[in-house]
């Protein structure tokens, strides 16, 4: 007959062994998941930030676009519904005066046949039937006409407001979608800043301080040299006509000098004088810019009507092409394929632009960023 014997327990010994490895695994599993996913360092940082922030301002111009719409749909709305309260008052003026003619054929023994079809609720029916009714008089007829016309007209303009209400409501969902959009790209972005240390942040600051710094002086350097030779009667540069003494402005190397007194010449001016300024999106000065923002003050300065996204302003003026040889101060350098920042050229290589937040109104150089297009206005 076979025994049967109880397995015996694990030893205490070899539990705390199985334990041990267990943790240790675990242990290096979470390791091996941190590794995975490691800090990103300050460059890595700096490239994610400057992707964030070219998302959020593009979610930027499309805010801008929803919020130009939406002001010009709730114009439209206010006139059409003055319109509608008019034509209103205009309809009721004729079925007031269609109601004294049925008054008084009252008091003279009834309502005829004509001014009860006249006073129904479908004009059509009157008209469908009135050669068959021969108490029709012209000046009925004539009435009902006008009653029959002011309706229909009034009709279309209530339809009409309708659409453009629901078209109102459909851009006022863009521009809060637009609103969260950009919201959520800064926050990102402020969330990847903040894993760097203080000194890192301070040293990324510096680096895009400095470049900035670089960029004004090669403007101002520009302009200096434009002066010179302007006072000195020189001849302009190789791409373009010779400098006059009516001349002025910045110039580029193979670039023509913008006329002083011109409109290129204020909007430059006037883009200039806000060296500075902070960027805050959406907004189109005096105290803060966008990149789209800060063309459309300028131009506005110099008594020029841009409208309102850098998308727009792409197709403000004529097309001169990518290369930056062409550029004269004043243009708009338009970059990136789906065209959402801008600039202005001020000569010298350089343009002056709202960068993003956190950046204030500045020099950059021209090809630091992909060029879409350079738009003389």
């Amino acid at each position: 007959m076979a025994s049967h014997r109880r397995p015996k327990p694990a030893s205490r010994t070899r539990v705390t062994i199985l334990t041990a490895a267990a943790a240790t695994a675990v242990a290096l599993s979470a390791q091996t998941g941190a590794h995975a996913d490691p800090k990103p360092t300050k460059d890595e940082v700096a490239t994610q930030v400057d992707q964030l922030d070219g998302q959020a301002e593009a979610a930027t111009e499309k805010f801008n676009a929803a919020t130009e719409k939406q002001q010009t749909l709730q114009k439209q709305v206010s006139d059409l519904q003055d319109q509608v309260a008019r034509q209103q008052d205009r309809v009721s003026t004729v079925q007031q005066g269609l109601a004294e003619i049925a008054a008084e054929q009252y008091r003279n023994g009834g309502i005829s046949p004509t001014v009860q079809l006249m006073l129904s609720s479908s004009p059509d029916s009157f008209l469908s039937r009135a050669d068959s009714i021969q108490q029709v008089g012209l000046s009925q007829a004539d009435a009902l006409k006008t009653l029959k016309g002011e309706q229909e007209k009034l009709d279309q303009q209530k339809a009409e407001a309708q659409q453009k209400l629901a078209e109102l409501d459909a851009t006022t969902k863009d521009l809060k979608t637009s609103k969260d959009e950009v919201q959520a790209k800064l926050a990102q972005a402020k969330a990847l800043l903040d894993t760097l240390t203080q000194q890192e942040r301070e040293a990324l600051q510096a680096a895009q301080d400095k470049a900035a710094a670089d960029a004004a002086a090669s403007a101002r350097a520009s302009r200096d040299s434009s002066r010179a030779d302007l006072s000195s009667g020189g001849s302009g540069g190789s791409g373009g006509s010779g400098s006059s003494s009516k001349s002025g402005g910045s110039r580029a190397g193979g670039s023509v000098n913008v006329p002083s007194g011109s409109y290129a010449a204020a909007a430059v001016a006037a883009a200039e004088s806000q060296e500075g300024k902070p960027y805050l999106w959406g907004a189109t000065g005096p105290d803060a810019f966008d990149c789209s923002g800060l063309m459309q003050w300028a131009y506005a300065k110099a008594g020029v009507s841009l409208p309102r996204t850098s998308q727009e302003q792409a197709s403000a003026g004529t097309n001169m092409g990518t290369d930056i040889s062409n550029a004269r101060p004043g243009d708009l350098i338009i970059f990136y394929d789906d065209q959402h920042h801008v600039g202005m050229y001020v000569g010298g290589g350089q343009v002056i632009h709202a960068p993003r937040a956190g950046k204030p109104v500045q020099y950059m150089s021209a090809t630091v960023l992909p060029i879409s297009a350079i738009v003389r206005v």
